[in-house]
């Protein structure tokens, strides 16, 4: 038994709450006041508060979140106070906000037995640990401009994750598909840190052929090799006091994986040719949708970087595992790329949006977003209705299904080809990317070795035949994208 307050101006809520951790064993007082609440936390032992996010303000319609303020208020009188927030409409900066100030958890206020029975759950468990994260320093942040989207439990979950860590002195891995957001999440990592002021730098670690990576990331001295004219700073010494994103760092060879250890224990950096070192102050978030245990026991991967890298790990949800969250993301792409394509007042049919909904968006968010912007360019200012969707839909997925080479069963990319290379143009026309034509060409290199290999279970010769290689060649590929046999019984894994 625990004894719990609840703080909240909306009657009805509290009284259901109350009466649902009374059942559970708890002794449980309400208060409709912030006044009032703190007022009691100060007197009584409470273990456990459940507040209210957003309050009504007297004589308006007007809400505001409150209680933000109470978790800094109850926690700077009792640090270990566990502070569970609730909601009735989640958002990605409040989520993110609630974590960082402290609050034991952030919750969607129970609307449904099963909300109901998290909460009294979630309020048992903080009553037993009350082992509270630390609030992080807020300083003047201001809200990340991403398009992490979704109140989706899934989506809330990596909200909260991103609170947690945002502030703290640690590595990040951030792991999911292609396509689910990994770079959002990363930026919104750095701008909700105390170094969101500095520079935020991008990598993508496929995308920089490996001859040129290491010069890519340390930078390199004039004459240090061919075609040296002149010194290069490198990405670290340009995030120097920031943050660096190093992109699919599953595809860095070992040899620069070695280096990229002795900056992050040493936190020096040489350039390439140059004889002395010199010291970064640079947070490293990095990501991958590759297996990197698996590449670890294969050595494609150095154990002790991985464990430099996960101080914290983000797995990021598919898309179609938070499909509650395609119209609001649907919309918000509509709303962000409509000017710029010449295409406002453009809306999305209710049957359209359905439709968006049951499909299984193997290119994740990415594919949405690509499909809404062709979309977009069809309506010209007019409603986005099924007949559009569904053409988009055809031609974004020209490139999913491709006949085998061998066998009636057809194999599946890892995301149209289509949506993969205008991504990759969007960003280096922004200037965010470079190296468009060797990323597509490796990727699709991948794609169809790693397809072949599979499909003859392991047989390189018979999987060089299928695709009029020699047999050498395809050793060379195998090796290069560090591609494996798939373990019997999973033939329809992907080869990493």
């Amino acid at each position: 038994m625990a004894k719990i307050l609840i703080i909240d101006d909306d009657r009805s809520v509290p009284k259901a709450l109350q009466a649902a951790l009374a059942k559970a064993g708890h002794e449980v007082e309400i208060a409709t006041d912030a006044e009032e609440g703190l007022a009691l936390a100060a007197k009584q032992d409470f273990e456990v508060v459940v507040a209210d996010l957003q309050w009504k303000v007297a004589g308006t319609t007007r809400q505001e979140p409150k209680g933000l303020h109470l978790i800094a208020q109850l926690r700077s009188a009792k640090p270990q106070l566990p502070v569970i927030l609730m909601t009735a409409h989640p958002a990605t900066d409040t989520t993110i906000d609630a974590t960082q100030r402290g609050a034991y958890d952030y919750l969607t206020k129970p609307g449904t037995h099963q909300e109901m029975q998290e909460l009294v759950n979630t309020v048992r468990k903080a009553a037993d640990s009350l082992q509270l994260v630390k609030p992080a320093p807020m300083g003047e942040a201001t809200s990340a401009q991403h398009e992490i989207r979704g109140k989706s439990r899934a989506i809330q979950t990596v909200f909260k994750e991103i609170g947690r860590v945002a502030a703290r002195p640690v590595t990040v891995l951030i792991r999911g598909e292609t396509g689910t957001g990994k770079e959002q999440v990363a930026r919104a990592l750095h701008a909700h840190s105390d170094r969101k002021r500095e520079p935020f730098i991008i990598v993508n670690c496929a995308a920089i052929p490996e001859s040129l990576l290491e010069s890519e990331l340390f930078g390199h001295e004039q004459g240090a090799f061919t075609g040296a004219t002149a010194q290069r700073v490198g990405r670290f010494e340009q995030a120097d006091r920031g943050t660096i994103f190093l992109d699919e760092i599953g595809d860095m060879s070992v040899s620069t994986q070695a280096k990229l250890l002795r900056v992050l224990q040493e936190r020096t950096i040489q350039r390439v040719g140059g004889k002395e070192g010199f010291q970064v102050d640079v947070r490293v978030i990095s990501a991958t949708h590759r297996n990197l245990e698996s590449a670890v026991e294969e050595k494609t991967f150095r154990q002790d970087l991985y464990y430099r890298l996960n101080d914290a790990v983000i797995r990021l949800p598919q898309l179609r595992e938070r499909k509650e969250d395609i119209p609001e993301l649907a919309n918000f792409f509509v709303q962000r790329h409509a000017a710029e394509l010449g295409a406002v007042g453009s809306t999305i049919d209710p049957e359209a949006m359905q439709h968006l909904q049951r499909q299984p968006w193997p290119g994740n968010v990415r594919e949405l977003k690509n499909v809404v912007r062709k979309a977009l360019l069809l309506a010209r200012g007019q409603r986005i209705d099924l007949g559009m969707v569904r053409k988009m839909l055809d031609e974004t997925r020209v490139f999913r299904r491709v006949p085998a080479l061998t066998g009636p069963t057809p194999f599946v990319a890892d995301e149209p080809v289509a949506t993969y290379v205008s991504e990759l143009l969007d960003s280096a026309e922004c200037g965010e990317r470079e190296g468009v034509a060797t990323a597509v060409t490796e990727w699709t290199e991948r794609e169809i070795y790693g397809q072949a290999i599979r499909l003859a279970d392991g047989d390189q010769t018979k999987a060089a035949k299928w695709l009029g290689v020699s047999r050498a060649t395809m050793r060379e590929k195998l090796s290069k994208y560090n591609l494996r046999r798939a373990k019997e019984g999973t033939r329809k894994e992907h080869i990493v």
